[in-house]
């Protein structure tokens, strides 16, 4: 499993997956005190997708990302 490098790619490459197959894609999030690391993880089985980032602004776009996906998991689309 590899880490994106990007925020951006992160956030792309999980929406497509989720869009691809909502019932199969499995989203977490750790944070390792330790590390002071918070990882980001989305799969659907076959693709995994992780990002870690130890910058506290990156937690604004994390919940405008996190909003969007269950935005769509509430829409009466899927």
């Amino acid at each position: 499993m590899t880490f994106l490098k990007s925020w951006e790619e992160f956030e792309k490459a999980a929406e497509k997956l989720y869009l691809q197959d909502p019932y199969k894609v499995r989203y977490t999030m750790k944070y390792m005190h330790s590390k002071n690391q918070l990882i980001l993880k989305m799969t659907d089985d076959s693709v995994c997708l992780q990002f870690k980032t130890e910058i506290a602004q990156d937690l604004r776009k994390i919940d405008k990302f996190i909003s969007n996906l269950v935005r769509h998991m509430v829409s009466k689309e899927s």
